[in-house]
Formats: C-alpha cells, structure tokens, sequence
C-alpha cells in the first residue's frame, strides 16, 4: 500500500509528533509499504526529510517556544491537502499528528471532504477527545469516575466547597502532553498557574488533585490492552517525565488485583465509547489509596514513540511495534470497508 505519515505540525506537541511519524514510517516501510512522510506544518504539506528537525530520542524536556510556532505558517491545510503529488493516490493517511488542528478534527474533517482515508477516529471523537471540559462532561453523564472541577476563574472559597481545597490540577482545556499543567498547593500560586494555562487557550480547568497510582489504558480496536502503571520521577507525569529517558519507569502489565484491572479496563473502554472514538486510543486515570480509580482524559492520536505508552501495552501482548501500526491501518481499512465511509465512521 501507498501510506502518507501526516506529522509535525503547529502545535505544542510538535516534537513529539515528529518523533511519532518518523517511528511510525520506519515501521510501515519495514512492513513493505511505500512511505511518505509529510510534514503538516503551515498547511504546505512539504515531504519530510528523515534527517530534518529533532531525532526521535531527543524530544527535549520542554515543547516549542511559542514564537518558534508563530513562526511556521499557520495557512489553511485545505487549501493544499488534494493537490499534493505525495498524497494523491494514497491508500491511506497514518495521522501521527498530536495537540492542535491534527488532533481536535480539524485535520480529519478536511481529510473526509477530499475523500482520503485514514486512521484513527473522526472528526466529532478527535474533537470531544481534545476538550478536556467536554470529556469530563461526558465521563460524569455516563457513570464514568472523574475528579471535580471548575472552569477559571474561580475564587478560593469555590475551590475550597466544589474541589474540598488544595492542591488542585490546572491545566488548559484543549492542549496535551500536560503542556501548560500545573499542581497548585496554595491560593497564592492558582493566579499564576491559570495564566500560564491560558497560554494555550482561553478555557482553563481547575481539577481536583488525586494523589495515588498514575494508569494508562490502551485501547485497541474495542478491546482494552493491559494496563500500564507509570512512576514518574515527578510528582505528575509531565512532560519532561514523558519524554525524557529515565525519568519514569513502567510496569505492565501494572500490580494490580484482578478486580481492580478489570474495573479500570472497563471504564476505558467505556470512555473509548461515550468519546466516539475508533480504532484505538489511551485513557489515562489515577488510582487512589483506597483503590478507586479516576479518569482524566482520553488520547484519541496517544503517542508512538520509543517511550510510548500505548506500544508497550501492545509489547505485553506480544504485539510488535511494526504489528500494532500494520493493526491501526487495517482497522482504518476494515471500517472504511464496513461503513461505505471513512474510519471510525460517523464519530
């Protein structure tokens, strides 16, 4: 097959999304397909040299600067999808876009008007995923465990009688990666932490701070793989813990009592459902110490680089990284197939 590796782009989460590609079409040529690597930045769709931008094991322990992705060319990726020679007659776009236009729906939306297959879900779960507000408004409809919440501003006194005081979670609604997150221990420091959120966007939720184990479930078609436990060298699993060698160690599948990994590997999957989301994706909970769990957020694109989380899942199932990305194309494929439309369907 012809397959186009959309990566990079404008967002935060750039550098991660170009180490994710470049794994990714690495794996698809060692699986014998014809690979082009496409860089989405500024909507000109340029192919990506192997040898351009940061290598795959060196992230950095901070996103871009802002003005660094000021830089890039924000025009439309319209304008440019369905003429570009590296796309045309493409089987199917992999999307290893992560953060910003490539994981909100945006990118899918444009991919469904010009007719091009691809993997992952579509735009309405791409976009619900992305809102962390939204999702936990749907986690809390649907019975799912999520920490309380409040949307910035919000004085002490409401923190105090909604999310029972501090310390609290803030981050911004529509970012990932835990770009722009912050744990707050006291009123005095919530003013600096929303403003550094909303860096990142105008909406910002205020989270109740769960201490306890940090979980991640992958979901692969619609069955949950084993839950992966991380211990983050940091006291949240941030991003220089994620994207940094040694500064967190896993352990899947995680230590937990048959029980309790079957609860959690159901509310992912349920979360993987009321979101819309297809094909695969990550939920992410804490376990508190009395052995509850709490969902934070869905990944609709998790990432797939050396230190990933949704390949290691896969590792203890005896999937290979080259398996699991040759499972998310024929997913893409089998759904296309089944629907007469685009994977994941209507969502």
């Amino acid at each position: 097959m012809k397959i186009a590796v959309l990566m990079g782009g404008t967002s935060a989460e750039r550098d991660v999304s170009l180490a994710t590609g470049r794994e990714i079409a690495r794996a698809l040529r060692a699986n014998g397909h014809e690979v082009v690597a496409i860089d989405a930045a500024g909507g000109r769709l340029k192919p990506l040299a192997e040898s351009e931008g940061r290598p795959a094991t060196g992230i950095g322990t901070q996103p871009p600067a802002r003005d660094e992705l000021v830089r890039l060319d924000s025009a439309s990726l319209a304008r440019r999808l369905d003429e570009m020679p590296e796309v045309q007659g493409t089987d199917v776009v992999f999307v290893a876009l992560h953060g910003g236009a490539g994981e909100d729906g945006r990118v899918q939306a444009v991919l469904d008007l010009v007719g091009i297959p691809y993997t992952g879900s579509g735009p309405l779960g791409s976009a619900l995923a992305m809102d962390k507000l939204v999702s936990k408004e749907l986690f809390s409809s649907a019975g799912i465990p999520t920490p309380p919440w409040l949307v910035a501003p919000a004085s002490d006194s409401e923190v105090e009688g909604a999310l029972g005081g501090f310390p609290v979670v803030v981050k911004p609604s529509r970012e990932g990666s835990t770009v722009g997150v912050s744990v707050v221990r006291s009123p005095g420091e919530l003013a600096e932490a929303v403003e550094r959120a909303a860096s990142y966007g105008a909406l910002v939720v205020i989270e109740r701070f769960i201490p306890g184990r940090e979980l991640a479930v992958g979901v692969l078609g619609e069955e949950a793989l084993p839950i992966v436990e991380i211990r983050p060298s940091h006291e949240i699993y941030d991003y220089e813990c994620k994207y940094t060698k040694g500064m967190s160690q896993y352990e899947v599948p995680a230590p937990l009592s048959e029980p309790v990994t079957r609860r959690v590997q159901d509310l992912a999957v349920r979360a993987h459902r009321v979101l819309r989301l297809a094909a695969y994706s990550r939920v992410d909970f804490r376990l508190d110490d009395n052995d509850e769990p709490w969902c934070f957020e869905a990944n609709s694109l998790p990432g797939m680089t050396a230190t990933s989380l949704l390949p290691k899942a896969a590792r203890a199932v005896g999937v290979s990284f080259e398996e699991l990305c040759e499972r998310i194309v024929q997913l893409a494929r089998e759904n296309r197939r089944a629907t007469g439309t685009r994977p994941g369907g209507q969502g």
